[in-house]
């Protein structure tokens, strides 16, 4: 299929594709002829710069032949093995016995379809299966079914969100999508959305917007519109809003960083004392950005109480509920974000507990109509005024990219497919699993948690007999602190699991389980603390 060709042979593959296109065209018995003005019963060959036009260079039977045979490879390889608790999570391999293994270098000629399928097969094969159910690594995991689908429809039609006139179907979903979100929310008057890459990428919208805000002119006039402003934010927050801060030309040392307590939330009273201290600076607080589950302790700021405070000093407020918002499709869990209903802008990823596929993430605005002012450039060969259907369903003048995936898509077939119930159910599994883990944790000798979770991250030591008779102090924490990076090279090695760990604050090194998927068992949860104290009993 893809066989480099020199000029005769390419001029004879294209007149073979162009006599099977016109006899592709004439009509059965009954039908009408359907004139093609680009078609002629003898086509000479047409040649500009040694390039000849007639017909297309492009093999469509073999090209199906290829995908056909590469979505068996998928099938089998990444979604059955992948998924299969038997199989390992990773065939660990040092980056130069990859290079090796996987011959990066790009050449001039192509290779055989043969081998572009076996390139296929050690793509996955030496991926981390992010899918296997002992995949505790990330605040994503599990395979999702209907997501999945999704991505490979929206990749094979290569559709972009900037205008209803490409992308009808997919602008409309993500619509729909957004709705129900801003529904679950609790915005009654509505508001505005998109989606984008990730949720880095929507804190920056919400600082970009609240910015904008504060001072409409710096879109027009730049940096010099504006006096020094500042953000706030707890020292449990994700590290997005230092680089939006930096990219935005705010600047790092303009976060000021408000104290958590020990359970990672921010202390509000100290939100209070950082706003008056910036403001005695000569300073303009203009955002507050609250954290819907951490990333590492999984911890909820409390909103209502920091709402309070956005409205009395006249502040934006952001929540970031990339990992918690998932909380609000559960009644039993939907309290943990009380409040949010109050936000300005929120930022949500239902490819992480809701498990869509990577990536989804939306941001959430209350306002209708700053996404469109702020970013607005009026693009004139996308965004024309004299369109013949309804210009408010073009979406991309208000994004910050041109082209943009149907990421909704894949969140809207999901939620088609399992409706607003199991999602539910999914939340609720995941929240009692982690207390199942939490509950062995507390039975086992040599295994200690860090604190009781609020969320779907257990945070743990184990402590190897070696080191059990050691009271509490500086020497058993030194020696703590080797313990988890050990253990986590060994599981990986052996590819039985992966399950992250960091320190955190003064605390020496932790594991960090975050249990998501409901491929997960009890089963699986006994096995990763039976596997940790076997890779790190001898240590």
């Amino acid at each position: 299929m893809n066989k480099k060709l020199n000029g005769r042979q390419l001029a004879q593959t294209e007149a073979l594709n162009m006599e099977r296109h016109v006899k592709e065209e004439i009509p059965s018995e009954g039908q009408s002829p359907v004139a093609d003005p680009g078609l002629s019963e003898k086509c000479s060959p047409v040649v500009i710069d040694d390039v000849p036009l007639n017909g297309p260079t492009l093999d469509g039977l073999a090209a199906e032949e290829f995908i056909h045979q590469s979505m068996a490879i998928i099938i089998e390889d990444a979604v059955k093995k992948a998924t299969d608790v038997k199989e390992k999570v990773c065939e660990w391999r040092s980056p130069d016995q990859l290079k090796e293994l996987l011959d990066l270098e790009l050449r001039d000629g192509g290779e055989s379809d043969s081998k572009i399928l076996q390139r296929c097969r050690d793509a996955i094969r030496y991926s981390v299966k992010t899918t296997h159910p002992r995949f505790f690594n990330q605040l994503y995991a599990g395979m999702e079914p209907y997501s999945m689908v999704a991505s490979f429809i929206a990749e094979a039609l290569k559709p972009s969100l900037y205008t209803y006139e490409v992308a009808p179907v997919f602008t409309l979903m993500e619509d729909a999508v957004l709705r129900k979100m801003k529904e679950l929310i609790g915005w009654e008057e509505g508001g505005d959305g998109i989606f984008n890459p990730g949720g880095s990428m929507s804190n920056m919208y919400a600082m970009n917007l609240a910015r904008y805000n504060h001072s409409p002119d710096i879109k027009e006039l730049g940096l010099s519109a504006v006096p020094r402003l500042v953000v706030f934010t707890s020292q449990e927050c994700h590290y997005s809003i230092t680089k939006a801060a930096a990219l935005l030309g705010i600047g790092t040392k303009n976060v000021y960083v408000v104290p958590s307590d020990q359970r990672g939330k921010m202390i509000v009273s100290a939100l209070e004392n950082k706003i008056k201290t910036a403001k005695s600076e000569g300073a303009f607080p203009f955002m507050v950005n609250a954290t819907a589950g951490t990333t590492v302790l999984g911890a909820f700021d409390p909103i209502e109480e920091i709402a309070d405070i956005c409205e009395k000093h006249n502040l934006w407020l952001h929540v970031d509920a990339c990992w918690g918002g998932a909380a609000l499709m559960s009644k039993k869990h939907k309290h943990l974000l009380k409040g949010i209903h109050r936000a300005d802008s929120v930022a949500w990823n239902p490819h992480k507990m809701l498990m869509a596929c990577l990536q989804c993430s939306a941001f959430l605005v209350r306002d209708k109509t700053n996404l469109q002012l702020c970013h607005s450039s009026r693009a004139s060969y996308l965004f024309q005024p004299d369109k013949f259907y309804d210009i408010s369903y073009d979406t991309g003048d208000k994004s910050l990219q041109c082209s943009r995936k149907a990421d909704a898509f894949k969140f809207w077939l999901m939620w088609k497919a399992l409706g607003s119930s199991q999602l539910e159910e999914r939340v609720d599994r995941a929240l009692a699993m982690a207390r199942y883990l939490v509950q062995e944790i507390k039975k086992r000798e040599g295994f200690r948690l860090l604190m009781e979770p609020e969320f779907a991250n257990v945070c743990f030591w184990y402590i190897p007999p070696s080191l059990r008779n050691l009271p509490d102090g500086p020497e058993l924490y030194q020696k703590l602190h080797t313990v988890a990076p050990v253990v986590k090279e060994r599981m990986m090695k052996t590819g039985s699991m992966m399950v992250g760990y960091q320190p955190h604050r003064d605390k020496p090194n932790f594991f960090r389980m975050v249990v998501i998927s409901p491929q997960v068992s009890r089963q699986d949860m006994d096995f990763v603390l039976d596997e940790i104290h076997s890779l790190g009993k001898d240590l």
